[in-house]
């Protein structure tokens, strides 16, 4: 049974605290040549940010034409390809969370709110700011003197509250209550990427977080406007797309690796949700 290929920081080097982190020029990345990635997902953050660029970034089958200034971010697990022209510039970055996780309680919940934000595509002036620390993170990891990791860590922490705020209506303040939804949704969003394969019951998820399932609906109904059996219903959906067009694994093997003994009650719920039979959805997609 084969699985979604997945790259690996095989050629970062750790750091001093076990992680790893790397980023690297474009122009270094491209070396003068267009850059063609197919299907794959990665076991760790991959933060993409474009001064010029030209191509298409499809990430988890929803495609973004690239333009300037413009930024990406994934979450390990999350399939995507990637075409961009030769003469793009700006910076990726690469790392994992033994590298950097915040602990603080605002700044944990501020990065996982930018982690969940695939793409944001920022104004000029605004991006020259995003741009600037990515280049003193670039210059820190290049030069590498004592104490580097923690300076590119601090970076780090101003760039994704840049990046947030490039994010959201800048008349938008927020309430304390909608703080602690927010950050709900967002602990329910982490627990359906890593559990989906085993727990399916809105009953679960809410026990996992200490809510009764109504609690946990009207969180989920605020944030994004669908329940929670909405929300179990797409991720499932989602990573059985992730496994018929990035893998050639047979539909019982898919069914079996997304918790489903019935394969016809897993192929019947597939064309419920996407119009299409599994194997029908791979012809037509891949």
């Amino acid at each position: 049974m084969k699985t979604i290929p997945v790259r690996q920081l095989v050629s970062s080097p750790k750091q001093q605290d076990g992680g790893q982190f790397s980023i690297r020029a474009m122009e270094q990345v491209l070396n003068g040549n267009n850059l063609l990635h197919d299907l794959h997902k990665h076991n760790f953050f991959f933060v993409l940010a474009l001064q010029q660029g030209k191509g298409i970034h499809e990430i988890d089958f929803i495609p973004y034409p690239i333009h300037d200034h413009t930024i990406f971010i994934l979450r390990p697990g999350q399939v995507h390809k990637l075409e961009l022209q030769a003469a793009s510039t700006g910076f990726l970055m690469e790392f994992d969370l033994t590298f950097y996780q915040p602990k603080h309680t605002i700044s944990e919940q501020r990065w996982k709110k930018a982690a969940s934000k695939n793409h944001c595509q920022v104004a000029a002036a605004q991006y020259l700011k995003l741009h600037s620390l990515l280049e003193n993170i670039h210059a820190e990891f290049v030069a590498k003197q004592e104490g580097y990791a923690e300076v590119i860590k601090a970076n780090l922490d101003i760039f994704f509250i840049e990046y947030l705020r490039q994010s959201r209506n800048p008349k938008e303040t927020a309430k304390p209550e909608g703080i602690y939804t927010q950050e709900r949704f967002e602990d329910f969003n982490h627990l359906l990427e890593t559990h989906i394969d085993r727990l399916k019951n809105v009953s679960q998820y809410a026990e996992l977080l200490n809510l009764s399932p109504y609690q946990l609906n009207a969180i989920t109904k605020t944030s994004s406007g669908k329940t929670v059996s909405e929300l179990i219903n797409e991720q499932i959906i989602l990573e059985a797309k992730r496994y018929l067009l990035a893998t050639s694994n047979q539909v019982k093997d898919i069914a079996d690796l997304l918790g489903y003994e019935d394969v016809s009650y897993f192929i019947r719920f597939f064309k419920k949700h996407t119009g299409h039979a599994p194997e029908a959805f791979r012809k037509n997609f891949k």
